[in-house]
């Protein structure tokens, strides 16, 4: 019999390092299906950290990336028309509820809110999804799990989580790891030595510091190791710098001289 599940199943390791006991609280969450929101800067390592964690415990993951468009019946499921009439459709949300699988819902704030309400139901000790089009009640399977993230650096600017979504979720907190760690993780992952990834990471922290002074968030650990690949595949480090890392974060021109000039620092 086919696995209804295997699209969705982790079949090689993630690379994570860990920061503190962040797979360990999972774990005992997981143990207890606790829902569990994410917390930190973009590109610090959330999603890594869920696929890591599907793996670990050899749970399928489906992942929905929110965003503003995206409508209740995205994530439960809409009645489809094809030639032979009219048949009903699972949502990704439906799929992981009704077999037993990780739902990840990515920065969860970027969707309406009046699209987040159906998850309330999924989030308490009623571990149920209501399909009023279709008028089924849907008992959450045994292995089912719903984890959410986003970035409270933007709540203030954009969006941010209602009191009582958030309480219906145990909490871990990201960052970028330390300096040793995200060097380690930048060399790995971009296939850079040791000293280029410590300079990357170096100046990631300069740029971090200008959070508020200029930047509304600062160089994550993705754009780090997107300059490592771009370095370890033979372009100048500068210009690998000035590419992934400051081009997305910035338009401002006296922000871009600061950063060039953190770059020509280490990159001389």
């Amino acid at each position: 019999m086919l696995d209804p599940l295997a699209q969705y199943r982790v079949t090689q390791e993630p690379y994570y390092e860990p920061q503190a006991d962040e797979i360990a609280l999972y774990e005992a969450a997981y143990a207890n299906r606790l829902p569990v929101m994410l917390k930190g800067p973009t590109g610090c390592g959330k999603s890594r950290f869920v696929e890591y964690m599907a793996f670990r415990l050899g749970k399928p993951l489906i992942t929905v990336a929110c965003n503003e468009d995206m409508t209740a019946a995205d994530l439960v499921g809409r009645w489809l028309l094809d030639k032979d009439g009219t048949r009903w459709q699972d949502g990704p949300l439906t799929i992981a509820a009704r077999l037993g699988a990780i739902c990840y819902l990515d920065e969860i704030v970027e969707a309406r809110q009046d699209t987040t309400v159906v998850i309330h139901p999924l989030t308490d000790h009623r571990r149920t999804l209501p399909l009023d089009k279709k008028g089924e009640l849907i008992e959450a399977h045994p292995d089912f799990q719903l984890v959410i993230s986003y970035n409270p650096g933007y709540q203030n600017l954009m969006k941010d989580l209602k009191q009582s979504t958030k309480q219906r979720f145990a909490g871990l907190d990201f960052d970028y790891p330390q300096p040793e760690v995200e060097a380690k993780v930048i060399a790995k992952e971009a296939g850079v030595d040791a000293a280029t990834a410590e300079k990357l990471v170096q100046i990631a922290q300069r740029a971090r510091n200008l959070k508020g002074h200029g930047l509304d968030e600062g160089i994550s650990t993705r754009l780090c190791v997107y300059a490592g690949k771009m370095i370890a595949k033979g372009i100048e480090p500068r210009t690998a710098c000035r590419m992934a890392m400051v081009s997305p974060i910035t338009d401002d021109p006296d922000i871009r001289d600061t950063l060039e000039a953190t770059i020509h620092t280490f990159f001389n």
